[in-house]
């Protein structure tokens, strides 16, 4: 019965936010503690909530200084020569703003932290896909996909986990799959390469010049990605005026989800290459840029915990670049609504896990899973567990796939002469959907950041991250590393 409730529950979420009948925060809050009292533990709902709060505490106060952190940042103009520059490079050119996006979250994940990974990706990004209307899901989807794949690095906690797990060498689980990563990520790139062909295709190009001078009450969002209104036309180069006739529904649906907040957003969204605005500090360009380096060689050496550093980093950006008080309380209230927004989704999101976890739901769902392969699949046990990595880290933590189903899955596989190290392998095949999972706080800070909905998040990028870990399951198979 926890089995079935289980599943049905994380269905019923999914469901809910997709269709928007009900906002993330409420569908994790409200949906979890209806399936608690259902399955008769209603009086443990405190307790299981109080505990999903602490153990997700610690990354909720670190996005809440991380996001106020890297707010400053772009305030004072750290990223603008990066924004900037890769405008010049994409010479305002769709596709290559998709791929390089990819590029800079691929290399910016070396760090082995998702959420600064999507903190740098949009703060340097937002700003371009705004300016030439681009869909910003696209800018999510391929951030998280490209994030996921990285997150196999052993320090970015999934192999780590698989080596502990285990008890084998992370090295000997990581090395041999190089090749099959670097064949995910090519695919990453790849697929950012389509994407960005099609929004060059439903957007047309610009020049340098006009993607950086055109004025700021020119910038109005379309109501309807390509369809030629408000001066869709003098958008255009070399496009048609019907551009929306060649759109595909999907391509439809991005460009009205990356373009529907309206014009009220436009001067908060291209601040960041506004050269005139207030909060610029370039007298201090090389002391944040020096700031912002310490913090994420700290954060990599783990020095201290990353919630420390980003909270003294936060006041540190502070009180330098604003010693004035009122300026400081501005500097917060700015950002004060990202930080509620992904913080409270954190937390919503500690009730999810805590309920899924204390009744017992995931310990069932994956005992039912590992129980519902055949004997027959034994000595291929190594792509059973690679193609269960894709729905079971989607719809369970990494804690709770590594260290509760993987160990079984390793058991049944050495029974008929399947090496841990193999299983290991295979398990990190599902990485690339797994960050774009509800229960990965990452997630939140890159919807929240780009101003997505979690559900058009979730619509866009799923098919394109499982294509993802195939690549990567097959390319580990046709290497022999699995």
């Amino acid at each position: 019965m926890l089995t079935i409730l289980g599943f049905a529950m994380i269905a019923t979420f999914l469901v809910l936010i997709m269709t928007k009948k009900m906002s993330p925060i409420a569908a994790l809050v409200l949906i979890p503690a209806l399936f608690c009292v259902a399955v008769g533990q209603g009086a443990k709902l405190g307790d299981y909530v109080i505990d999903g709060v602490g153990n997700l505490a610690p990354t909720a106060a670190m996005l809440m200084f991380a996001i106020v952190y890297f707010g400053v940042m772009i305030d004072v103009g750290l990223f603008d020569p990066i924004v900037r520059g890769i405008l010049r490079f994409c010479k305002a050119d769709p596709m290559r703003i998709v791929v390089g996006t990819a590029v800079l979250a691929a290399i910016v994940s070396l760090d082995g932290d998702g959420s600064t990974t999507f903190m740098i990706t949009v703060s340097a990004m937002y700003p371009l896909y705004k300016r030439l209307k681009m869909s910003l899901v696209v800018m999510t989807g391929v951030a998280a996909t490209a994030n996921g794949v990285m997150n196999t690095l052993p320090w970015g906690g999934p192999t780590a986990r698989a080596a502990t797990a285990l008890k084998l060498d992370a090295s000997e689980i990581f090395i041999p799959m190089i090749p099959a990563l670097a064949v995910g990520l090519l695919a990453v790139f790849l697929l950012s390469y389509v994407l960005g062909l099609r929004e060059r295709k439903r957007l047309g190009m610009l020049t340098l010049d006009e993607a950086l001078v055109r004025e700021p009450e020119q910038e109005t969002v379309l109501a309807g990605a390509g369809t030629g209104a408000v001066g869709g036309d003098r958008l255009r180069k070399g496009s048609a005026a019907s551009g929306s006739a060649d759109l595909t529904q999907d391509g439809d649906e991005e460009g009205k989800d990356g373009d529907e907040e309206g014009k009220d957003g436009d001067e908060e969204e291209f601040k960041g290459l506004d050269p005139n605005r207030s909060t610029l500090r370039p007298k201090l360009y090389w002391f944040n840029a020096g700031l912002t380096v310490a913090l994420l060689t700290a954060m990599i050496m783990e020095l201290m915990p990353i919630p420390v550093l980003f909270l003294l980093g936060a006041a540190l950006a502070l009180t330098v670049n604003f010693p004035h008080m009122p300026d400081q309380r501005a500097r917060i209230a700015a950002h004060a609504d990202n930080v509620l927004n992904v913080s409270g989704m954190v937390f919503a999101a500690a009730v999810f896990t805590g309920v899924l976890t204390g009744t017992g739901m995931v310990e069932n769902m994956a005992d039912w899973v590992v129980g519902a392969v055949p004997d027959a699949m034994g000595p291929h046990m190594a792509i059973v567990t690679g193609l269960l990595s894709l729905p079971l880290t989607y719809f369970m933590s990494n804690d709770g796939f590594y260290f509760g189903v993987v160990p079984v899955l390793a058991e049944a596989g050495a029974a008929h002469g399947v090496s841990p190290l193999e299983i290991a392998r295979a398990s990190l095949a599902g990485q690339a959907l797994h960050m774009s999972s509800p229960l990965v706080p990452a997630v939140y800070v890159l919807v929240g950041m780009a101003k997505v909905e979690f559900g058009d998040h979730t619509r866009f990028t799923v098919k394109w991250a499982v294509l993802t870990s195939l690549v990567v399951l097959g390319a580990g198979i046709l290497f022999g590393t699995i």
